[in-house]
Order: C-alpha cells, then structure tokens, then sequence
C-alpha cells in the first residue's frame, strides 16, 4: 500500500505546472527615449508658456538631481525628486521630471503614471505639456515593442494630443 501511494505521489508530481515566465522586461535605449521627451519640450520662441513661482527648497533638490542625473547617479537623482515631491506633490513639473527619470530607471509604468498626473495638472499649452504627452507617446511605443497590440494606437492618440500643446500668443498690435 505505501508503495502503491509513493508511486502514485511521484506520478502526479510529475503533472504539476510550473507558472509561466513572466515576460521579458522590453528593452529599449533609455537615454534615447529621454532625449527625444525633452527635445519635444524645446520651447518654441513664439508661444505660449506657463512658469509657476518656485519653491527655494524645491529648486534645490531639483538642482541635485540635475548634478546627480549628468553624473550618472539616476538613482540619487531619483531620491533628489522624491524628497522634492513630498514637499509638492502636486507640481506637474516635478512629476514630469520625475517620469522621465522613470525612464533611465527602465521603469516604464511607474513613467507612465507620472507623466499622465503631470499633464492632468499642469499646463494645456507650452513645453511641459509636450513633454508630458512625449512620455505618454515613447512608453506607448515601448510597450508596442513588447507586444501590447494596442499600444500604438495609442501612443498616435498622444501623439496628436502633444501637437495641440503648442499654442501662439494672440496677435498684438
């Protein structure tokens, strides 16, 4: 009988299933993507442009993180903008900032999500909004790569969007 039972144990052990691997995490030039995020928030000389009033502390911690971000030191840049937004967790440029460093840490929702707060508070016009909606565009493009069907339709419906971002001033006579 405990032979009888060992076998059977063995013979359906043999019947489990591992889980299935989880996808691959895509790849994607990090940098690249960053780059072409804060070319599409290049001001452009004849439009308009918000500019909030900043905080002496914020404008600090921003600071760091620049230097942290072109030595290389994303993680420290990261801490940086995470003791910025706990002071202004509400400041779309300080999201979007913070998305984009998402982005060098290859963590493309997280990315995603910053971006799709900073431009839900943040300016309708101006280069901020380009940016924001550049995020939204390039993560879409990323997970189009790793399979998400949907995705590039996606990123074209932000796409559009971030090209209504740049808006001219009234003629003045």
């Amino acid at each position: 009988m405990k032979r009888l039972l060992c076998a059977l144990v063995l013979a359906l052990s043999g019947c489990a299933t591992a889980p299935p691997p989880a996808p691959p995490a895509p790849t994607f030039d990090a940098a690249a993507v960053v780059g072409a995020i804060r070319a599409a928030g290049a001001a452009v000389a004849t439009e308009v442009e918000v500019q909030p009033l900043q905080d002496p502390l914020v404008a600090d911690l921003r600071e760091q993180a620049r230097r942290d971000e072109q030595a290389g030191r994303i993680a420290d840049a990261a801490t940086a903008l995470d003791r910025a937004l706990a002071e202004r967790p509400q400041d779309p440029a300080l999201l979007q900032e913070r998305a984009e460093l998402a982005v060098l840490e290859r963590r493309v929702d997280a990315a995603f999500d910053l971006a799709q707060r900073s431009h839900s508070l943040g300016p309708a016009v101006g280069p901020l909004c380009r940016r924001a909606l550049e995020t939204l565009v390039q993560v879409e493009r990323i997970r189009a790569t790793a399979g998400d069907a949907a995705a590039t339709a996606r990123a074209t419906a932000f796409a559009q969007q971030r090209d209504a971002c740049t808006v001219k001033p009234p003629p003045r006579y």
